[in-house]
């Protein structure tokens, strides 16, 4: 248990995770990777490469540092981190080894002067303790997941029922347990993992699931990045027939009950859990905007499902706008989405519920235009593709 010198050792500590955090990270993942290949599939090496797993860590360090004497200011972080762990199966014995490397970072990055032994202490106690509250909250997770009807623990076989073009990048992949057996409800939002070999290599990743819980089967729909190992490998060497290692429904971006109008904000392939949340809100007869922003008419995956659902649902208003569009492309807006014409497209009244998901330069003008037109920021929801930095 931590004492309070000790919290007052890790607090102290914040300056420096400020000014350098990122660089202390760097150096740990530079170890951990490097020493412990058997961790290496629970981490996608294109996020590492760019950046963005150094900095959603140094965030995360920074925050828990910050708050380590109230840790309900965290809010949804430690959520969203463990719905990230569980989707990806990581278990109780990679924290030790996790842990082990971020010390000896801290030590080797901040030096011995700065790191003396007291604040190895310090942060020994600090991440013991949380490592105790993340093992804690998977550990339910796991069990209540396995204990749900048509659940299950680790990884189960799915078979590829069929494979579907949606766009000149996206493709949905419709899979069924191989034992035949149900498959648990997830919930509009939801993610699952999968467990594949590229190359010889193993690797794990998460994919939104793009169509409402139906007991029978699961549906992703996977953007090709260029680049991409596991991406690439679904387009071009999965088919029909094929088994994949899948793990159970995670996430805690979900769709919330509520009464007030909904709307739901995507760019790119970031439309792909908003799907599920719009056929349940349709179904619950809540009124829906749907705004879905893509660079052009080839690459805007599910555009008929939607035009189609508008007609059908007159409760459903939605909108689209191309980076570049053609008269015939029949779009409400050219360019990139604005303030101005975002606030043009909303509800009259701002107490709605929003939900927004895409690129993170997309998802910065939507957080900041949300605030500016009024949106209570209480009912604002966004979740990332990776790892979770903060959205500044």
């Amino acid at each position: 248990m931590l004492t309070e010198r000790q919290r007052a050792i890790v607090q102290s500590t914040v300056p420096l995770l400020e000014s350098g955090g990122e660089a202390l990270i760097t150096h740990f993942y530079t170890t951990l990777l490097g020493e412990h290949p058997e961790v290496r599939p629970l981490f996608n090496m294109a996020h590492q490469h760019s950046g963005a797993q150094p900095r959603a860590l140094a965030f995360s360090v920074l925050m828990y540092a910050k708050h380590i004497d109230r840790l309900e200011a965290l809010g949804d972080l430690p959520a969203q981190i463990v719905n990230k762990h569980v989707a990806l199966q990581v278990q109780p014995e990679h924290y030790p080894i996790v842990g082990a490397c971020l010390l000896r970072a801290i030590r080797e990055v901040l030096g011995a002067e700065v790191a003396t032994d007291e604040v190895i202490d310090a942060w020994a106690a600090a991440y013991r303790q949380l490592a105790d509250i993340l093992i804690a909250a998977e550990r339910d997770v796991y069990d209540r997941t396995a204990a749900a009807e048509g659940g299950w623990r680790g990884e189960r076989a799915f078979r590829v029922e069929k494979k579907v073009q949606e766009s000149a990048e996206i493709t949905s992949f419709y899979l069924v347990p191989a034992d035949g057996g149900p498959v648990m409800a997830h919930l509009p939002g939801q993610y699952i993992g999968l467990r594949v070999a590229v190359d010889g290599q193993e690797q794990r990743r998460n994919y939104s699931l793009s169509a409402p819980a139906n007991g029978r089967s699961l549906r992703i729909s996977v953007k090709r990045e260029t680049g991409g190992k596991v991406s690439n490998f679904l387009h071009d060497r999965v088919r029909a027939g094929d088994t994949l290692a899948v793990f159970p429904p995670a996430g805690h971006f979900t769709l919330q009950h509520s009464e007030r109008p909904l709307v739901l904000i995507s760019g790119g392939v970031g439309i792909t859990p908003t799907l599920p949340m719009l056929a349940t809100a349709l179904g619950a007869d809540r009124p829906v905007t749907f705004i879905h922003c893509a660079r052009d008419r080839a690459v805007h995956a599910f555009r008929e499902r939607i035009d189609q659902l508008a007609a059908e649902h007159p409760l459903l208003t939605r909108y689209y706008c191309y980076d570049r569009a053609v008269p015939e492309d029949e779009v409400d807006a050219e360019g990139y989405l604005t303030e101005q014409r975002l606030g043009e497209w909303l509800p009259a009244s701002r107490d709605v519920d929003v939900y927004f998901l895409g690129p993170r330069p997309f998802m910065r003008l939507i957080k900041r235009a949300l605030k500016h037109l009024g949106v209570p920021e209480r009912q604002v929801r966004y979740e990332f593709f990776g790892p979770a930095e903060a959205l500044a």
